[in-house]
C-alpha cells in the first residue's frame, strides 16, 4: 500500500505517528487532559507518562503495518507541536471495504476551523489511498460541535445506539454516521 505522507494543508502537516514523537504526544496529552476528558474514555495516570505514549505509538505502527488502523498527527507547519489527532480505525477489507474515524483538536485550536481543514484532507487520503469504500463517524448527541462538522463533512446520520461506548466513566448513547465513496 502507497502511504503518502505528510501531506499538507494551509495550517499543518499531517503525518503517520512516529515512536519517536512520543514527548510531542504525552505534551498533547497533558496540555488537553481536561479538555478531551469528557469525550473519552477515563484515563489513569500511567496515560500521561512517556512510556505509556512509547506504547502507543508502537502498537500504532504495528496497527499500520498490519492495516488495521492509520493514526495521524496534525502538526503545526514546523512539525514541533501536535495540533490535532486523526485515526482511520478498524479497518476492515473485502466485500466492506470500510473503517470507523476518530478525531480529537486541542482546545486552543478548538472553534478555528482547524479539524474541518484537516479532515477534508484525510478523508479523501482514507477513500483513495487506503481504497475505503465507507468511513463512519460515531459521536454523542450532546456534541453538537462534532455533528456538525460531521455534517460539513458530508456524514449522514444511519442511526442510534443506546449505551454505545463508555465514556468518562459512563455508557453514552451515539449518533450513527457515515460517508460513502462518491463513484
Amino acid at each position: 500500500m502507497n502511504v503518502l505522507h505528510p501531506i499538507t494543508t494551509q495550517r499543518t502537516v499531517l503525518r503517520l505517528v512516529e515512536v519517536a514523537d512520543a514527548w510531542k504526544l504525552l505534551r498533547y496529552r497533558e496540555y488537553n487532559r481536561e479538555h478531551l476528558a469528557p469525550w473519552e474514555p477515563l484515563r489513569d495516570d500511567a496515560y500521561y507518562t512517556l512510556d505509556h505514549c512509547v506504547q502507543t505509538l508502537a502498537e500504532s505502527r504495528e496497527a499500520v503495518r498490519l492495516d488495521r488502523a492509520y493514526p495521524f498527527f496534525a502538526m503545526d507547519l514546523s512539525g514541533q507541536e501536535v495540533l490535532a489527532c486523526v485515526t482511520f480505525a478498524n479497518v476492515v477489507r473485502g466485500a466492506f471495504q470500510a473503517c470507523h474515524l476518530g478525531y480529537s483538536v486541542a482546545l486552543r485550536r478548538q472553534g478555528q476551523g482547524l479539524m474541518q481543514e484537516v479532515l477534508e484532507t484525510a478523508l479523501p487520503w482514507a477513500f483513495h489511498q487506503l481504497d475505503m469504500h465507507r468511513v463512519m463517524a460515531n459521536y454523542m448527541p450532546r456534541n453538537e460541535r462534532s455533528g456538525r462538522l460531521l455534517e460539513r463533512l458530508g456524514f449522514e446520520r444511519e442511526g442510534y445506539a443506546k449505551r454505545y461506548l463508555q465514556i468518562a466513566g459512563v455508557w453514552e448513547d451515539h449518533v450513527l454516521t457515515a460517508r460513502v465513496r462518491e463513484p
